[in-house]
């Protein structure tokens, strides 16, 4: 569980650099402001007030869809950068969590290990097709409560996990093969950016 949610007056999302950016009148600086402001919203997105999330949706939009605002954030150095790449790992592992020939070889693999190295305390004793996705809901956790390298080795453990089960998945259902070399993609990006240095500069 999050330590710590901040109160509704600490999520910030600037009316006026949000109405800039439509209007294609936002000079660098006031993007970099406003991606540093989006990417310390995206772990809370559940629990933003109503009209935070509305003026978000309105960038999402105005970007064309949440790829591309991850796209644009990945443009910004430092925090910008490192979220949009957790937050492009995140989506794909939730894609993958549900997927039955994952969640099958997971079984298997866990019934040999039933607790693989690095994910001993965030792995559920029961594995099934919410598994995954768990681990993913942890690493945003732990975004939000300003722990970023503990975010960042979490997905490295699981990303590992992946790649074991990986082949027997495919072997299952070839069809999971493109989905589970992205998440190997999506990885290799993460620790780019986060090897070396804090995560937030």
């Amino acid at each position: 569980m999050r330590e710590r949610l901040p109160s509704m007056s600490e999520y910030r999302l600037d009316r006026g650099l949000v109405d800039s950016f439509l209007r294609d009148a936002l000079d660098e600086q006031g993007q970099a402001t406003l991606a540093e402001q989006v990417a310390g919203l995206l772990p809370f997105h559940s629990e933003l007030p109503t009209d935070i999330v509305a003026r978000l949706s309105r960038l999402v939009a105005d970007l064309g869809g949440e790829p591309q605002l991850l796209a644009w954030l990945d443009s910004f150095p430092g925090r910008q950068r490192l979220v949009a790449r957790m937050f492009t790992l995140i989506g794909l592992l939730d894609q993958v969590s549900a997927e039955p020939a994952v969640a099958a070889v997971l079984r298997e693999y866990r019934a040999r290990t039933p607790t693989p190295p690095g994910l001993e305390p965030y792995l559920p004793p029961h594995t099934d097709d919410d598994t995954i996705a768990s681990l993913s809901w942890e690493m945003e956790s732990m975004l939000g409560d300003d722990r970023p390298d503990d975010a960042v080795r979490l997905a490295e453990a699981t990303v590992a996990l992946i790649r074991e089960i990986t082949p027997r998945a495919i072997e299952l259902d070839p069809d999971v093969e493109d989905l589970l070399r992205q998440i190997d993609t999506a990885q290799h990006a993460l620790t780019a950016v986060s090897a070396g240095g804090p995560r937030w500069t």
